[in-house]
Protein backbone atom coordinates (compact mmCIF):
# COMPACT_ATOMS: atom_id res chain seq x y z
CA UNK A 1 0.00 0.00 0.00
CA UNK A 2 1.35 3.41 -0.84
CA UNK A 3 1.35 5.97 1.93
CA UNK A 4 -1.46 7.99 0.38
CA UNK A 5 -3.09 7.79 3.76
CA UNK A 6 -6.14 6.26 5.32
CA UNK A 7 -9.55 7.53 6.32
CA UNK A 8 -11.30 6.11 9.35
CA UNK A 9 -15.02 6.22 10.03
CA UNK A 10 -16.53 5.76 13.49
CA UNK A 11 -20.06 4.80 12.45
CA UNK A 12 -22.97 5.69 14.71
CA UNK A 13 -26.70 5.75 14.17
CA UNK A 14 -26.78 9.58 14.40
CA UNK A 15 -23.22 10.65 13.54
CA UNK A 16 -20.10 9.35 11.81
CA UNK A 17 -16.76 10.55 13.11
CA UNK A 18 -14.05 10.90 10.46
CA UNK A 19 -10.25 10.99 10.83
CA UNK A 20 -7.27 10.77 8.48
CA UNK A 21 -3.93 9.17 9.16
CA UNK A 22 -0.88 7.57 7.64
CA UNK A 23 1.44 4.61 8.13
CA UNK A 24 4.59 6.75 7.94
CA UNK A 25 3.96 8.48 11.27
CA UNK A 26 1.39 6.11 12.74
CA UNK A 27 -0.73 9.09 13.66
CA UNK A 28 -4.20 10.33 12.80
CA UNK A 29 -6.01 13.66 12.86
CA UNK A 30 -9.72 14.14 13.56
CA UNK A 31 -11.48 15.73 10.58
CA UNK A 32 -15.18 16.13 11.05
CA UNK A 33 -18.46 14.54 12.05
CA UNK A 34 -20.95 13.65 9.35
CA UNK A 35 -24.65 13.38 10.22
CA UNK A 36 -26.76 10.27 9.74
CA UNK A 37 -30.41 11.10 9.12
CA UNK A 38 -33.12 8.46 9.20
CA UNK A 39 -30.47 5.76 9.00
CA UNK A 40 -28.81 7.29 5.92
CA UNK A 41 -25.29 8.71 5.98
CA UNK A 42 -24.67 11.96 4.14
CA UNK A 43 -23.01 10.30 1.14
CA UNK A 44 -22.23 13.64 -0.52
CA UNK A 45 -20.07 14.68 2.43
CA UNK A 46 -18.44 11.27 2.62
CA UNK A 47 -17.68 11.45 -1.11
CA UNK A 48 -16.21 14.95 -0.70
CA UNK A 49 -13.89 13.74 2.09
CA UNK A 50 -12.71 10.76 0.06
CA UNK A 51 -12.18 12.85 -3.08
CA UNK A 52 -10.24 15.47 -1.12
CA UNK A 53 -7.91 13.07 0.72
CA UNK A 54 -7.58 10.31 -1.94
CA UNK A 55 -6.89 7.55 0.62
CA UNK A 56 -5.28 4.21 -0.15
CA UNK A 57 -7.81 2.45 2.09
CA UNK A 58 -10.70 3.02 4.46
CA UNK A 59 -11.04 1.86 8.06
CA UNK A 60 -14.42 1.38 9.75
CA UNK A 61 -14.75 0.90 13.48
CA UNK A 62 -16.24 -2.41 14.57
CA UNK A 63 -18.58 -1.75 17.51
CA UNK A 64 -18.17 -4.64 19.94
CA UNK A 65 -19.01 -5.13 23.58
CA UNK A 66 -16.14 -5.66 26.00
CA UNK A 67 -16.67 -9.45 25.82
CA UNK A 68 -16.35 -9.34 22.02
CA UNK A 69 -20.06 -9.79 21.28
CA UNK A 70 -21.78 -7.57 18.77
CA UNK A 71 -23.68 -4.41 19.68
CA UNK A 72 -27.07 -3.44 18.22
CA UNK A 73 -25.30 -0.96 15.86
CA UNK A 74 -22.90 -3.65 14.57
CA UNK A 75 -25.11 -4.68 11.64
CA UNK A 76 -25.51 -1.06 10.52
CA UNK A 77 -21.72 -0.53 10.73
CA UNK A 78 -21.20 -3.69 8.64
CA UNK A 79 -23.67 -2.42 6.03
CA UNK A 80 -21.94 0.98 5.98
CA UNK A 81 -18.53 -0.69 5.45
CA UNK A 82 -19.89 -2.78 2.54
CA UNK A 83 -21.41 0.32 0.94
CA UNK A 84 -18.12 2.20 1.24
CA UNK A 85 -16.35 -0.67 -0.52
CA UNK A 86 -18.97 -0.76 -3.25
CA UNK A 87 -19.14 2.97 -3.88
CA UNK A 88 -15.48 3.86 -3.75
CA UNK A 89 -13.75 0.62 -4.85
CA UNK A 90 -11.18 0.97 -2.06
CA UNK A 91 -10.03 -1.65 0.43
CA UNK A 92 -12.09 -1.46 3.61
CA UNK A 93 -10.58 -2.75 6.85
CA UNK A 94 -12.36 -3.19 10.16
CA UNK A 95 -10.91 -2.01 13.47
CA UNK A 96 -11.91 -2.92 16.99
CA UNK A 97 -13.34 0.22 18.54
CA UNK A 98 -13.79 -0.97 22.12
CA UNK A 99 -13.00 1.81 24.61
CA UNK A 100 -12.39 4.36 21.84
CA UNK A 101 -15.13 6.67 23.13
CA UNK A 102 -13.61 6.70 26.61
CA UNK A 103 -10.18 7.59 25.27
CA UNK A 104 -11.72 10.16 22.93
CA UNK A 105 -13.39 11.86 25.91
CA UNK A 106 -10.01 12.10 27.63
CA UNK A 107 -8.38 13.57 24.52
CA UNK A 108 -11.17 15.90 23.40
CA UNK A 109 -12.24 17.35 26.71
CA UNK A 110 -15.37 19.46 26.58
CA UNK A 111 -14.54 21.41 23.45
CA UNK A 112 -13.55 18.63 21.04
CA UNK A 113 -15.53 16.85 18.37
CA UNK A 114 -15.96 13.55 20.23
CA UNK A 115 -16.96 11.47 17.19
CA UNK A 116 -14.05 12.64 15.04
CA UNK A 117 -11.63 12.14 17.95
CA UNK A 118 -13.02 8.62 18.44
CA UNK A 119 -12.26 7.95 14.75
CA UNK A 120 -8.72 9.24 15.39
CA UNK A 121 -8.32 6.84 18.34
CA UNK A 122 -9.63 3.91 16.27
CA UNK A 123 -7.30 4.72 13.38
CA UNK A 124 -4.22 5.14 15.56
CA UNK A 125 -4.97 1.81 17.26
CA UNK A 126 -5.36 0.15 13.85
CA UNK A 127 -2.10 1.69 12.63
CA UNK A 128 -0.26 0.44 15.73
CA UNK A 129 -1.56 -3.08 15.08
CA UNK A 130 -0.76 -2.92 11.34
CA UNK A 131 2.61 -1.18 10.99
CA UNK A 132 3.18 -2.72 7.56
CA UNK A 133 0.88 -2.28 4.63
CA UNK A 134 -2.41 -3.43 6.14
CA UNK A 135 -2.52 -6.34 3.74
CA UNK A 136 -5.50 -8.25 2.40
CA UNK A 137 -5.76 -10.39 5.54
CA UNK A 138 -7.34 -7.40 7.22
CA UNK A 139 -9.86 -6.70 4.51
CA UNK A 140 -13.42 -6.83 5.71
CA UNK A 141 -15.19 -10.07 4.72
CA UNK A 142 -17.81 -9.33 2.09
CA UNK A 143 -16.13 -6.08 1.03
CA UNK A 144 -16.33 -7.00 -2.61
CA UNK A 145 -17.76 -4.23 -4.77
CA UNK A 146 -21.55 -4.00 -4.83
CA UNK A 147 -23.93 -1.58 -6.46
CA UNK A 148 -23.34 0.70 -3.46
CA UNK A 149 -26.45 2.82 -4.01
CA UNK A 150 -29.15 3.08 -1.36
Amino acid sequence: MTDRGLICFDYGEKRIGVAVGQHLTGTATPLETIPVRKGRPDWRRITAVIERWQPAALIVGDPLNMDGTRQPVSDAADRFARRLAGRFKLPVHRADERLSTFEARDRAGRSGDLDAVAAQVILESWLAEHPGDGGPGDRMPGAEPTSGRE
